[in-house]
C-alpha cells in the first residue's frame, strides 16, 4: 500500500464518496488509487473553478464533504473564486492539492509555488503531510476539520513522494464535533426580548433556513408578531408550498434599509448583522437603523434548531407556524419573454422537491418572489458573491441528489466563467435543466455604474458591460458539450420547452432571450 492508497481508504472509511477532479502529474498516484476503489465516484471537470463550485453544491445538499483533487498552487488558484463562495456558505469541503515531491521543491521548477500560502487565502484549515504514513492520518484530520460547525473548507497538501512511497495502514475516521449548544441565559434573554412589544425581526441564515428550523421560527413569529427576514444570498433556503415564508433582504442597500427601517430590535439566528455589499458615496455600510438593538441567539456554527425550539418552549408557543398554501391552477404566461414570465413557468411546472440554483443576477430579482408559491423546493444562491458559481453548483447538487430535478437559473455573463460545467453534466448524465437568461449584457454592472457615482458613461465605458458583437450562441455551446439545447424567444416557447425538460431525465439547456 502506498500513501495515496492509504489516504483514499481513509477518506472512504470517513464517508467521503465523491471526488471532483482536475488532476495533474503530481496527483497520478491518487488518480490511480481512485481508479481502483469502487466506493469513490470520480467526476472529471475541465476547469478548477468547476471542481470547487461542484464540491460546494454537493456539500450544500449532502451536508458532508466531497473531495476535490487539484494540481499545485496554480490549479488551486484557479479554483479560488468558488472556494471563497463555499467558505462563505459554511459548507463542508475537502481539498486535496498535490504538490511537488518534498525533495524536488529546492530546485524551483517552473510550476513551484507556495501551495499552503495559496490555500490559506480561502481555507479554514490547511495542513501539509509530513510523510507517506502521515498522509492518511492527515486525511482523517481533514475530514474532521471540514465537518467543524456546519461546515468548513479544509485543504490537505500532498507532496507527490508521500503519495507514491510505502505506507502502512489507512487511518480510522475521527470523531466529529456537534454544533455547539446555546447557553440557557441566551435562550431566556431572547424570549424576554420577544415579548417586549418592540418591532422585531428574526434575521436568519445558514441552517436556520432549513425546513425544521423555519417551522420553529415561524411558530415564534406567529406568537410574538416578529417578522422573519433572511440573508440576501442564502446558501440553502427550503421554501415553497407547505413551508414557512421569509422576507429576503434586498441586494440594493437603499431597499434593504427601507425594509428594515421600522425595526427596533433584530434577533440574529445563524447570520451576521446585515451590511451593504459595497461601499457607496454618502451611504452607510450598516443596513440596520441607528436605534435598532442587535441580539444574537445563535451564531452560524451553533445549534440553531435546538435554540429556536428552546425559545419556543420558554415562550409557551403552542400554535404551529403559518405556511405557504397551495395556489389555484394558473394559465401559462404568454407574450414577451420576461424574467417574470420565466418565473411563472418555473413555478407552475417544476416538480416537488426540486433544487434551484439561482445565479440569474438582475433577472433573478423578479424570479424569487414569483416562485414563492411553487411546490416545496430548495433555493441555492451566490452566497459569497463571486460569480461563476451557478453551473458547477448545479452539477454538485445533482451529484448529491440524483433523484431530484435541478434547475439552474443562470445569467449569461456569469455562465461563461464556468461554462465547462456543461460538459461534466453531460458526462455524468445529471438531471439538470439550465435556463440561460440571455440579455447579452453584464446588466448588474450597468446599474452599479450609476449607483457608485462614477460619472456619465461613454460608449467605451458601456462597451465593457456589453456581451454582444459577437453574440454568444448558447445553443451551439451546449450542443458542442453534449447537452441538448433549444432557444426560446416568447413566453409560450419557453413554457413548452421547460415543460418538456421537466418530464425528461438528463441535462438540458434552454437559451431564454429575455426582455427586461
Amino acid at each position: 500500500m502506498n500513501g495515496a492508497e492509504a489516504l483514499l481508504e481513509t477518506l472512504v472509511e470517513a464517508g467521503v464518496e465523491v471526488c471532483f477532479a482536475n488532476p495533474g502529474t503530481s496527483e497520478m498516484q491518487l488518480v490511480s488509487a481512485i481508479g481502483k476503489h469502487e466506493k469513490m465516484h470520480a467526476v472529471l471537470c475541465l476547469f478548477e473553478g468547476v471542481v470547487s463550485g461542484a464540491a460546494d453544491g454537493y456539500g450544500r445538499m449532502s451536508d458532508k464533504p466531497a473531495v476535490t483533487l487539484l494540481h499545485l498552487g496554480s490549479g488551486f488558484s484557479n479554483s479560488m473564486a468558488n472556494q471563497h463562495n463555499a467558505k462563505r456558505a459554511h459548507v463542508p469541503l475537502l481539498n486535496i492539492v498535490g504538490d511537488h515531491a518534498s525533495y524536488h521543491l529546492q530546485y524551483d521548477s517552473p510550476l513551484t509555488s507556495d501551495v499552503p500560502a495559496h490555500a490559506k487565502l480561502s481555507s479554514d484549515w490547511v495542513r501539509v503531510s509530513e510523510s507517506a504514513n502521515d498522509l492518511a492520518a492527515s486525511g482523517a484530520m481533514a475530514v474532521q476539520a471540514s465537518m467543524q460547525g456546519w461546515g468548513k473548507v479544509a485543504t490537505l497538501v500532498a507532496p507527490a513522494n508521500h503519495a507514491w512511497e510505502e505506507a502502512t495502514l489507512a487511518s480510522p475516521a475521527l470523531p466529529l464535533a456537534k454544533p455547539t449548544a446555546i447557553p440557557v441565559s441566551v435562550i431566556s434573554a431572547t424570549a424576554r426580548a420577544l415579548t417586549n412589544k418592540k418591532n422585531t425581526a428574526l434575521f436568519v441564515g445558514g441552517h436556520a433556513l432549513r425546513e425544521d428550523s423555519l417551522a420553529a421560527a415561524g411558530a415564534i413569529a406567529r406568537a410574538t408578531g416578529a417578522r422573519i427576514v433572511c440573508e440576501t444570498f442564502p446558501a440553502r433556503l427550503q421554501r415553497g408550498v407547505g413551508r414557512v415564508a421569509v422576507e429576503r433582504l434586498p441586494y440594493f442597500a437603499e431597499q434593504a434599509m427601507e425594509q428594515l427601517g421600522d425595526l427596533e430590535q433584530i434577533v440574529l439566528i445563524g447570520a451576521a448583522a446585515p451590511v451593504s455589499f459595497f461601499a457607496y458615496p454618502g451611504k452607510p455600510s450598516q443596513l440596520t437603523p441607528d436605534n435598532c438593538e442587535l441580539l444574537t441567539l445563535a451564531e452560524v456554527d451553533q445549534d440553531v434548531l435546538s435554540a429556536l425550539l428552546q425559545v419556543a418552549a420558554e415562550l409557551g408557543v403552542t400554535e404551529p407556524a403559518i405556511v405557504v398554501p397551495p395556489t389555484a391552477l394558473q394559465s401559462p404566461p404568454s407574450g414577451i419573454l420576461s424574467p417574470l414570465a420565466i418565473a411563472q413557468s418555473v413555478s407552475q411546472l417544476m416538480p416537488e422537491n426540486a433544487i434551484v440554483s439561482d445565479e440569474a443576477a438582475t433577472c433573478g430579482l423578479a424570479m424569487f418572489p414569483a416562485t414563492a408559491n411553487a411546490p416545496a423546493h430548495d433555493w441555492l444562491t451566490l452566497t459569497g458573491g463571486a460569480i461563476g458559481q451557478g453551473l458547477p453548483l448545479s452539477l454538485g447538487a445533482a451529484m448529491a441528489c440524483p433523484d431530484r430535478k435541478v434547475v439552474a437559473l443562470q445569467a449569461d455573463g456569469s455562465a461563461m466563467y464556468t461554462v465547462q460545467a456543461l460538459w461534466s453534466m453531460a458526462r455524468e448524465n445529471t438531471d439538470v435543466t439550465v435556463v440561460i437568461m440571455n440579455n447579452r449584457s453584464y446588466a448588474i454592472l450597468n446599474i452599479e455604474l450609476m449607483r457608485v457615482g462614477a460619472g456619465q458613461p461613454t460608449a467605451k465605458t458601456l462597451s465593457m458591460f456589453d456581451l454582444s458583437k459577437p453574440d454568444i450562441n448558447w445553443v451551439d455551446i451546449a450542443q458542442g458539450m453534449g447537452v441538448p439545447a433549444t432557444q426560446a424567444t416568447t413566453a409560450e416557447e419557453f413554457h413548452q420547452q421547460f415543460a418538456l425538460a421537466m418530464k425528461e431525465h438528463g441535462p438540458r439547456l434552454i437559451e431564454a432571450m429575455v426582455i427586461q
